[in-house]
């Protein structure tokens, strides 16, 4: 469960949230139909951010199936049979093929990507064999209709969200459940969007890429097993979720793990050797990441001093907040927030 769990104060539903809003920070929509035997092969993310989004580090790419039924996998990894209603999502960023049947390839050259008008969204591509046509004929018949969306973040200073997903993410018949309705019509209404070239439809499709994201990121953890590690199952545990919860909450107060532990209810060492099991990392070093990831978006929504941001992450000291973020990101903040400003939009 994604809720408060019994025992608990946290609620893990809103640190993915957070997160899941960092890691869609900016997003695109394209559909993409293919027609008899036909293969689409997307390059991998560092490839493609640079032509989708310009300033973005990462880029994960969804398909979701409106009509007809597809393959979606990572050549030499896994591979699944998409039906209407189904969704695949590619967190890492993998180099992947969409395609009409198991084992297929694609042309993997990005040029075509650097021909498309991304600033008039959603476009209309039809796929005949390995060939794009953009834009797709009003009377082009499709085998398959497939509702293709980007979501672009950054890895770096930090984002354990995407750390914890796997390479892979199938959401399987969007429609199953009640919990799903709102979600059975998203592939229809990005189709009807994209058709309807309506103002607002860019919009309208970038709210909907990241509310499948937040789903599909909710559908995975609810099937992690209990006993478990990670950074989503470590959400859901009674302490070490809401020693989680406290930092994200309040990242500038001087926490301690002592502090930490009687917040929770568990001994420093009982506390330190729990979280480190779940997370990977002892809880200050986790602080201090996370520090750095809510000062890098201050960076860039806002146009605070150093030293005032130094002071909302947590260091007293405008010296020391820079001497840290050095060392996370390889620049200062200065110079790191000029190189990002002038990139461009």
């Amino acid at each position: 469960m994604l809720g408060r769990r019994q025992g608990g104060s946290d609620e893990p539903g809103h640190a993915v949230g957070r997160a899941a809003r960092r890691a869609a920070a900016r997003r695109d929509v394209l559909l993409r139909s293919g027609c008899k035997d036909w293969a689409a092969e997307a390059p991998s993310s560092r490839e493609l951010a640079p032509l989708l989004m310009h300033g973005v580090e990462h880029v994960m790419e969804y398909h979701a199936v409106a009509q007809g039924s597809c393959w979606a996998g990572i050549p030499g990894g896994p591979s699944v049979q998409l039906f209407a209603g189904d969704a695949v999502m590619f967190p890492h960023g993998d180099a992947h093929v969409v395609s009409s049947a198991p084992g297929m390839r694609g042309l993997s050259d990005v040029g075509w990507f650097a021909t498309l008008d991304l600033a008039h969204l959603p476009l209309r591509i039809a796929i005949e064999g390995c060939d794009a046509v953009n834009p797709a004929s009003p009377g082009f018949h499709a085998d398959a209709t497939v509702v293709c969306g980007f979501l672009g973040c950054d890895l770096h200073p930090f984002n354990p969200l995407i750390e914890a997903l796997p390479h892979l993410l199938h959401l399987l018949h969007l429609r199953a459940s009640d919990d799903d309705a709102w979600m059975s019509r998203f592939t229809q209404q990005a189709v009807a969007e994209s058709q309807a070239g309506r103002p607002g439809a860019e919009a309208m499709l970038a709210r909907m890429s990241e509310m499948m994201f937040v789903h599909a990121v909710r559908r995975y953890t609810d099937m992690l097993p209990a006993e478990g590690v990670g950074w989503l199952t470590a959400l859901r545990d009674r302490f070490v979720g809401r020693a989680l919860a406290l930092m994200h909450e309040q990242p500038a107060r001087p926490w301690s793990i002592e502090e930490l532990g009687r917040h929770v209810g568990l001994s420093r060492s009982s506390l330190h050797e729990r979280f480190v099991h779940l997370v990977g990392l002892p809880p200050m070093q986790y602080l201090a990441q996370w520090r750095m990831q809510a000062a890098a978006r201050l960076l860039l929504e806002t146009r605070a001093s150093i030293a005032a941001v130094a002071l909302d992450v947590g260091y007293d000291s405008e010296t020391s907040f820079t001497r840290a973020f050095k060392r996370a990101v390889g620049k200062p903040p200065a110079a790191w927030r000029r190189e990002r400003d002038a990139l461009p939009a």
